[in-house]
């Protein structure tokens, strides 16, 4: 069943939920996100729990890192990936909730959420950080005692776990699907990231315009306030 569902503080949870019988076979737990690095839109965190014989279809379908492939390949791949999950969730953490809350401590809760609701036997994660190993000390202590899951924390895990590959695709496209929709209600705000110039002529045109920024971005982030000193110096002039 896929369903979307509201939790407090500017965070939505959408995806597939019922679990099949699988006592009898290991299940894998696969969490990646998409949207760290913008200063438009959320932050999509993605669990995608699968049986192994599932995860062995992926590769052979061509999942991989979402960032190696096409706006249209993802959202095909995406198809596919679907039935193949025993579940999936995607949790949605809105700019406000990132600038109120740190992105790290965050996606730090997510992530135990995630692997305390699904209770796989084994987790493969894209590490956000270069110390894998105090990521993972992290994880620990937030889980429950009782939990015995088996971690593997890891950079570049999208690239090197199909199941994480399958979890950034399905990040990436929620991602998309949301800032399209952010798009035809402000116009071209491109893909949201400080390195397109069209997010930045957006951003630009909007502060100079309304004396502020539009509630969809992260107003913590330097590009904003770098933005905030190009106008003064403008009216300086």
């Amino acid at each position: 069943m896929n369903n979307e569902h509201k939790k407090g503080g500017g965070i939505k949870v959408r995806g597939k939920h019922e679990i099949r019988d699988t006592r009898y076979k290991q299940r894998v737990l696969g969490i990646d996100e998409a949207g760290r690095g913008p200063v438009i839109g959320p932050l999509v965190i993605c669990g995608l729990i699968m049986n192994l014989s599932n995860i062995a279809e992926l590769s052979p379908r061509g999942v991989r890192d979402s960032k190696m492939l096409t706006s249209f390949r993802r959202k095909k791949l995406k198809e596919e990936i679907q039935p193949l999950a025993e579940a999936y969730e995607l949790i949605i953490i809105s700019p406000e909730s990132i600038d109120k809350e740190g992105m790290n401590d965050l996606e730090l809760r997510v992530v135990v959420k995630l692997i305390s609701q699904f209770y796989p036997h084994q987790v493969f994660l894209d590490a956000p950080t270069r110390n894998c190993f105090s990521y993972e000390k992290k994880i620990r202590r937030l889980l429950s005692a009782e939990m015995k899951v088996e971690l593997v924390v890891e950079n570049f895990a999208d690239k090197n776990y199909p199941v994480v590959g399958a979890a950034s695709i399905l990040a990436k496209v929620e991602r998309d699907r949301i800032i399209s929709e952010l798009g035809k209600q402000y116009g071209d705000i491109g893909s949201g990231y400080p390195s397109d110039e069209k997010t930045i002529k957006f951003l630009r045109e909007y502060f100079h315009r309304e004396k502020c920024f539009p509630p969809i971005v992260r107003k913590r982030w330097k590009t904003l306030q770098r933005i905030k000193m190009e106008e003064e110096r403008e009216r300086c002039w």
